[in-house]
């Protein structure tokens, strides 16, 4: 079945923009209805499923360098927002997973993945929505902080990083309803609702990510 993708930028020519400072919960952001899901201590109320050892809480910040991980928000979500800062090192590989079923000992088979690479063979890069909208220029260079912000609405979902609009996904119909659609190899990525996860790679690959909100959405 053909998906539907509204590219609103070209993909491949971002310029690398400025290191993003540190950043915190204001009352503003507050008032519009963003949380804070990582306290900056500990890694309370997330779940790693593969690798405990593979992500810590360090000065702020959830800090992956070990074995293959992925970390998941234990809290379902469908439709919300999220917005983090993120720094990978040279040949580092990652990815923030949304709408992700909670999968023991595996990849997850099922959301999306937006990808974290800036120097990895990997040529998907940084912005892409992993196998779907590839993006082969990473908007950004290696251990720069950037941020990464996730609209999922609906039948849509949109990737911004530093404030730019990389591009709008929307879900083809008749694969997005849930329990109601059967999980079939064409459509098990997929789902209506589901967790948030981090993901470290590889040995060698370091990953930081810090001021981690979320606004749930009607």
């Amino acid at each position: 079945m053909k998906r539907i993708i509204t590219l609103l930028l070209a993909l491949g020519i971002l310029a690398a923009a400025p290191t993003v400072a540190v950043a915190q919960l204001t009352d503003e952001m507050r008032r519009e209805g963003w949380v804070s899901i990582f306290n900056g201590e500990n890694l309370e109320g997330w779940r790693s499923n593969q690798s405990p050892a593979a992500f810590r809480a360090e000065n702020g910040m959830i800090v992956g360098d070990g074995g293959r991980d992925h970390l998941y928000f234990m809290e379902r979500l469908t439709n919300f927002e999220l917005k983090l800062d993120i720094s990978i090192n040279n040949d580092g590989n990652s990815g923030v997973y949304v709408k992700s079923q909670w999968q023991e000992n595996a990849w997850p088979t099922t959301g999306f993945e937006i990808q974290v690479n800036s120097s990895h063979g990997d040529r998907q890069k940084t912005g892409s929505l992993y196998n779907i909208v590839r993006i082969y220029e990473a908007p950004h260079a290696d251990d720069e902080w950037f941020t990464m912000h996730i609209i999922c609405r609906g039948d849509e979902l949109s990737v911004l990083i530093n404030d730019k609009l990389l591009y709008t996904y929307m879900e083809p119909p008749g694969v997005r309803r849930g329990d109601a659609t059967p999980i079939t190899e064409a459509n098990k990525r997929i789902s209506q609702s589901g967790y948030i996860a981090l993901q470290q790679h590889h040995q060698g690959s370091i990953v930081k990510y810090r001021n981690i909100f979320v606004k749930k959405l009607p």
